[in-house]
């Protein structure tokens, strides 16, 4: 087609729109997602990858996909201007591209620190790269690989997002109930541990556990509790504990945030009352991990 008959129909009101230069969509109104995607990639050329929140949607992060930019990786030899929704970051260190969806994205654990990188709130990032954890696509570990090996900008709030979650917490609530714990001048806790049995059989895995004294501390998202399958398997899992002997106490990540003397209070009686009992024979699964994450939850 002529570039006049593109004009004409790219004019205001016409039935298609420029959306990136040299690019047009074939339609009016707002491009989706994955318009956008696909316009930002061909401008970007053929070299070029989706990372950050706009990777993380590929890979289905639902609260990534609420993001409108999109970001773009390319080689640092290449030259590309910021347009529109589109950031663009020239980088030696491209990674291996993986094909979702028919898009070139990078792997999730690069994804989630190039978007770490650019979230300046503390909680946001922490929630951002706890759920990468959560639902098993990278590890603390992997993430803090990723991040010393990249560039140093922006690295200060992925860093303390992920020292918060290498102490065991894999939630934003969970991270708020670690500082509450070191504030409430209680034994040592650990977190996200399988507790077992005498004769050795699972119990549960609480989010927060004082071993001395077999007390455990639960979290209670809604997050967590959206179908009643959830809740009931939450209440089952609080019976049997207590069936067994042992202090469960409950908050929910409001109270760790709107009350938290509130919560250092709960605490601290429920730990008196786990003391004047008789401890149950229940144990920690795995002896030698206690013992290491008991340690660093004293520091």
């Amino acid at each position: 087609m002529s570039g006049d008959a593109i004009s004409y129909r790219c004019r205001h009101g016409g039935p298609w729109q420029r959306i990136l230069p040299g690019i047009v969509l074939l339609q009016s109104g707002t491009a989706s997602a994955r318009q956008r995607m696909i316009a930002a990639l061909i401008y970007g050329g053929s070299s070029a990858i989706l990372t950050g929140h706009a990777a993380l949607a590929v890979h289905g992060f639902a609260r990534s996909a609420e993001k409108a930019d999109v970001h773009l990786l390319i080689p640092s030899e290449q030259h590309r201007m910021p347009r529109r929704f589109v950031t663009v970051e020239r980088t030696t260190r491209m990674p291996e591209p993986l094909v979702q969806s028919g898009l070139r994205v990078a792997p999730i654990t690069r994804a989630a620190l190039d978007a770490g990188r650019r979230t300046s709130d503390p909680r946001a990032c922490r929630a951002l790269l706890a759920e990468v954890v959560q639902r098993g696509k990278s590890t603390v570990a992997e993430l803090s690989t990723e991040l010393e090996s990249g560039s140093g900008r922006g690295s200060a709030v992925p860093r303390s997002a992920l020292k918060d979650l290498g102490a065991g917490a894999h939630s934003v609530a969970e991270v708020d109930a670690v500082r509450i714990h070191q504030r409430s001048g209680l034994p040592p806790m650990v977190h996200n541990l399988d507790v077992v049995d005498s004769d050795g059989g699972f119990v549960a895995r609480p989010d927060g556990w004082i071993d001395s004294v077999a007390l455990a501390w639960e979290i209670d998202s809604f997050a967590h509790h959206a179908s009643p399958a959830d809740y009931e398997y939450t209440l089952q899992r609080r019976q049997r504990m207590q069936n067994l002997g042992i202090v469960v106490v409950a908050h929910t990540p409001k109270q760790l945030t709107g009350n938290p003397k509130r919560v250092i209070a709960d605490l601290r009686i429920a730990y008196q009352q786990a003391l004047a009992r008789p401890r149950p024979s229940v144990s920690l699964a795995d002896e030698p991990s206690r013992m290491s994450h008991s340690s660093a939850s004293t520091g």
